[in-house]
């Protein structure tokens, strides 16, 4: 089974790119399944209707979302009839937390966990909430998304499911790391998939609000940041055991 998995949309910029590019990524790679995470879509926080609908129609199987899945108030109207997996961790929440999909009567299992270090310790524990869903719900193979913000909770995570998963793929920081790889018993892993939106701002917000942030301690509401724009994914393969990572830039703004 071949997996495209891509990373955060951010805004307009990253469902543009997904416009322009995700024809010649299935043509290219020709994944089985396509998942992304959605969780900044809506303008950087959370997702609508609107937006779940145009991701759809572009051929996605499956979104995961993060942090700010609750960001648009809109998804709780439609999160339960939704092909979205929010963090499972939450205590009580609408929605799922692992959702399966069927590809050739294979069955594959999509886990979205959120980190608690440096993020929201009150949190259920990913690390065994994980292993309860994987002996609750029958698989052929099991992808995780850890939503998290530190690098050894990810690191740790990808180490603890060794051998037991097939994919562990980290996202949130927007920035894509170049560690992917094929764990020792097996488990294809990366850090973080990076973001796909604006190219030139920080993690996705227009630069100036944020170094103004740094600068002052002042904060006015992010805006999405304009200009050149980036697509940041892996596609995996399974069976063979391979996880490569692309990165595409836009050509003009």
């Amino acid at each position: 089974m071949k997996i495209l998995f891509i990373g955060d949309i951010y805004g307009k910029p990253g469902l543009d790119m997904l416009i322009n590019y995700l024809p010649e990524l299935k043509s290219t790679y020709r994944p089985n399944v396509i998942i992304a995470n959605a969780e900044n879509a809506a303008h950087g926080r959370g997702i609508n209707l609107k937006i779940y609908k145009e991701l759809m129609s572009l051929g996605i199987h499956m979104l995961t979302m993060g942090n700010w899945v609750w960001g648009n108030k809109e998804l709780f109207e439609f999160i339960n009839e939704a092909n979205i997996v929010r963090p499972f961790n939450f205590r009580e929440a609408p929605g799922r937390g692992a959702l399966t999909v069927n590809y050739n009567g294979k069955i594959l299992l999509v886990i979205n966990a959120l980190g608690r270090t440096f993020m929201n310790a009150n949190m259920n524990d990913p690390f065994t909430g994980i292993d309860a869903i994987l002996t609750s719900i029958p698989h052929d193979y099991v992808l995780i998304d850890m939503h998290a913000e530190a690098t050894s909770e990810k690191v740790a995570l990808g180490h603890y499911l060794d051998g037991r998963v097939d994919a562990v793929v980290g996202t949130h920081t927007h920035i894509p790391t170049a560690d992917e790889r094929k764990l020792p018993n097996g488990t294809l892993y990366i850090t973080d998939v990076g973001m796909t939106g604006p190219l030139n701002g920080v993690i996705g917000v227009t630069k100036e609000i944020v170094i103004d942030r740094f600068l002052n301690g002042f904060s006015i509401p992010n805006e999405v940041a304009p200009g050149p724009k980036q697509l940041n994914a892996v596609i995996m393969d399974l069976e063979k055991k391979t996880i490569e990572r692309i990165h595409i830039e836009s050509e003009t703004v």
